[in-house]
């Protein structure tokens, strides 16, 4: 069986797992890397860690296995998206850290542009907020708080890039400069509609045109490695960011389908076909893929801080030494005694769009215990899920039978029928969690002529573990009331 690779970047850690032509999972490893936190509410990555986790699970990968480079048939990368690095195009080096999606630090540049006026008219080009979780401010405040930046990128001499950029930059020895439609769509810079980088947006933002990639099809050749990197020959077929990666990992390739994918975030989004559907609750419209000519949308709603939460009990508070311990420490506790934990460390994504807004604890009393804070924690993430799937239905006048799910914290059971409950849904988990994974591979064993078609590519991947709702709506409802509450108070709260 041909073989195809998966370099899955995500935001915490980075991922390289081999494929085989039915989806099993012959080979992974994974590599925690850095993150950094230089000032309240900034999130940074060294951009050369990246490259040698990349590299290091790489080998892993193939020593489990005996392999070498020339076993590989094709390769396939997804990636943390909105993250934004800006490199020397003579050196190859990174001019600044990596900028991640979670930063804040170039908010002041967003509320300069509203304050001109902007903000519909970038969401009509766009589909998205005008938010510094995208891509486009983070280049700005690189361009104007680095000395020397604006010069060199005005000459030609920068290039501008997603994770998925700089990898395939690296991967092909700095002859490859291009992204895929769901990395571009995420910039603030392409217009969603007429599928190029917009010149307004551009000029808005003072970005120039010259740092930025070519734009390819989702499922499409890419370009070859070349050694020193990895091994040399290997040809790269399939590129889109992850959240969309996992969409088509779960095989919603049919317009209504959704999933949500729970990782260091949450994210939601629904396959609407070749139509975009425009939210009037704080949704984004983005590109799902572009193959075969074709364009797909989706809806999508995006929780900030999910997994992140668990993180921060282990290496903020100390409550756990795991995360894999939370569904054994939040079962202790028939339910989290009244507390609700509102995650909000980087501000509120969908439906809220609050970037002021700060993480707190609500209905603490003497008789809270660690089990009560750790449930607490779990509950937000589905909580959270739930504020997305209510106002997606709305949006898309539709009603969602299913809800497909994937990402580490699926894993978790005690979570996933939390979340039934309260969505009053079917849930079904994928077999394999890590479907971002599956997804690139998908996108580039297609382009590649391992499967023929994207139909072929939706029956690839095998169903798991269903939930079904087992907690009547009124309970459920009165809990999620609370937590209207608790979201409430935290957003009015000023310091």
């Amino acid at each position: 069986m041909k073989k195809i690779l998966s370099i899955d970047q995500g935001t915490t850690s980075t991922r390289c797992i081999l494929f085989d032509e039915i989806g099993n999972v012959l080979a992974s490893a994974q590599k925690e890397f850095t993150q950094y936190f230089p000032h309240p509410g900034w999130v940074e990555h060294d951009p050369d860690e990246i490259l040698e986790g990349v590299k290091e699970t790489y080998n892993l990968v193939l020593n489990q296995l005996g392999l070498k480079g020339n076993d590989i048939f094709t390769l396939g990368i997804t990636n943390q998206r909105e993250t934004t690095i800006l490199w020397d195009r003579n050196s190859g080096k990174a001019v600044y850290p990596a900028i991640v999606w979670q930063s804040r630090q170039s908010l002041s540049i967003c509320d300069r542009l509203q304050n001109l006026g902007l903000k519909e008219s970038i969401r009509s080009k766009t589909g998205l907020e005008l938010d510094a979780y995208f891509s486009a401010s983070k280049i700005a405040w690189i361009l104007e708080n680095i000395e020397g930046i604006r010069t060199k990128a005005e000459s030609g001499e920068l290039a501008f890039g997603t994770i998925d950029t700089w990898l395939l930059w690296n991967l092909t020895g700095g002859k490859v400069h291009a992204t895929d439609y769901s990395n571009a769509s995420r910039t603030l810079l392409f217009n969603i509609y007429d599928l190029c980088w917009d010149t307004e947006l551009l000029n808005w933002f003072n970005i120039p045109s010259s740092i930025l990639p070519e734009v390819k099809e989702s499922s499409t050749y890419f370009g070859t490695t070349v050694s020193g990197f990895l091994d040399e020959g290997i040809s790269i077929n399939g590129i889109a960011g992850d959240q969309q990666a996992a969409l088509f990992g779960q095989g919603c390739i049919h317009s209504t389908m959704a999933k949500n994918t729970y990782g260091t975030g949450c994210f939601m989004l629904m396959n609407t076909g070749g139509i975009p559907v425009n939210s009037n609750n704080g949704l984004i419209t983005t590109i799902a893929w572009k193959i075969g000519g074709k364009v797909c949308y989706a809806l999508e709603g995006s929780v900030f801080v999910a997994g992140s939460a668990i993180q921060w009990l282990r290496d903020g508070l100390g409550l756990i030494s795991h995360v894999s311990e939370t569904e054994g420490i939040a079962s202790q506790v028939i339910n989290s005694n009244g507390v609700y934990f509102v995650p909000a460390f980087v501000g509120l994504g969908a439906p809220h769009w609050n970037s002021e807004a700060r993480g707190a604890f609500f209905g603490l009393t003497r008789g809270t215990n660690r089990a009560h804070i750790v449930r607490a924690a779990l509950e937000s993430i589905a909580y959270q899920t739930t504020d997305i799937f209510k106002v997606m239905q709305e949006d898309a006048n539709m009603d969602i039978s299913i809800l497909f799910v994937d990402g580490g914290a699926s894993s978790n059971n005690l979570l996933m029928q939390f979340q039934c409950d309260l969505l009053q849904v079917e849930v079904i988990r994928a077999r394999y969690t890590e479907t971002t994974a599956l997804g690139a591979a998908l996108l580039a064993g297609l382009s590649a002529g391992v499967w023929s078609s994207i139909q072929a590519c939706s029956e690839v991947g095998k169903k798991g573990k269903s939930f079904i709702p087992e907690n009547d709506r009124i309970i459920t409802d009165v809990l999620y009331h609370g937590w209207k509450k608790a979201v409430e108070a935290t957003i009015n709260y000023k310091s």
